[in-house]
């Protein structure tokens, strides 16, 4: 553990946000943690409602198969997380995940050598994981497409992440439209994942690009947007979405079984996790990703 770092999270009993706010860099989130908490807090709180609706049963009995299940898109090891080393992180995270059955995501960051160690520990497990990329201009997506193409089951692009604040300042980031995402997709021959899907104005933006795969995020509680939960955007949503794309992701929050089993009836086809799956790889306590499950 001394050679690995410091986790930066206060490994609060329950993970709901209230232990680290503003904790950026690090495991916290903007505004104070608000969209953190509420991501948390609204997968029990559509449980209540599905509770007095009478379909609280219904959620109960999904069954839950890992392959409904991935790992998030997760950089900065060091300035995030607390390892000493930024290549210490990924092989070890990704392969637990593996290891359970989950699907992978691999993300980008800067500096680019970040998205390398997340590819190279894909290639190591032989395997494919779905790529995602910041909103960088033209040039530099084809770039990361040319790299991650033979080893990708979907490529993604962070729509918000222009947005995010601790990449602000040190890269070029750019809010694309329907258009340049359009030509972004053109680039390869697997299923585009729109990522941060979060607003009504994202909600029109999938209705003209028309992706595979619609994620709704607001990341963590980590970017600048609107006030609100991923949860009951889901909610409130999906069946609208639908008719955009083939399948629709969701996280933020997601902390057990149950959480699953409700963004599932709720609407999501995939769930993504990231918190508590690195404080356990951290601790090398992986056994904790049977509870999703």
């Amino acid at each position: 553990m001394a050679t690995k770092g410091k986790l930066k999270c206060n490994r609060c009993f329950v993970c709901n946000g209230y232990g680290c706010k503003n904790n950026l860099p690090g495991l916290g989130g903007v505004f104070n943690n608000q969209n953190f908490q509420l991501n948390c807090s609204s997968w029990e709180n559509l449980r209540k409602l599905a509770q007095r609706e009478g379909y609280l049963n219904e959620i109960e009995n999904i069954e839950v198969l890992p392959s409904q299940i991935k790992c998030g898109p997760v950089t900065g090891a060091v300035e995030n997380i607390g390892y000493n080393s930024e290549e210490d992180f990924y092989f070890p995270y990704l392969k637990a995940a593996k290891d359970a059955g989950f699907g992978l995501c691999v993300g980008d960051g800067y500096p680019d050598i970040k998205l390398q160690f997340g590819f190279e520990a894909v290639k190591r497990l032989n395997t494919k994981a779905a790529f995602f990329f910041k909103p960088y201009p033209f040039e530099k997506l084809v770039e990361r497409v040319n790299l991650v193409k033979n080893y990708a089951e979907y490529i993604g692009i962070d729509i918000d992440s222009y947005n995010i604040v601790t990449m602000r300042n040190l890269v070029n980031l750019e809010k694309k439209n329907s258009q340049q995402l359009e030509e972004f997709r053109k680039l390869f021959n697997v299923p585009l994942v729109i990522k941060g899907v979060f607003t009504e104005e994202d909600i029109q933006l999938c209705k003209e690009l028309r992706p595979d795969v619609i994620y709704i995020s607001n990341h963590g509680g980590r970017v600048e947007t609107r006030i609100g939960s991923t949860g009951d955007f889901l909610a409130k949503y999906s069946k609208s979405l639908k008719n955009y794309c083939k399948e629709i992701w969701v996280d933020g929050g997601i902390r057990c079984k149950e959480d699953v089993q409700t963004a599932l009836f709720y609407g999501a086809d995939k769930v993504i996790a990231a918190r508590p799956f690195i404080r356990a790889v951290f601790d090398e306590e992986v056994e904790e990703l049977s509870n999703f499950c």
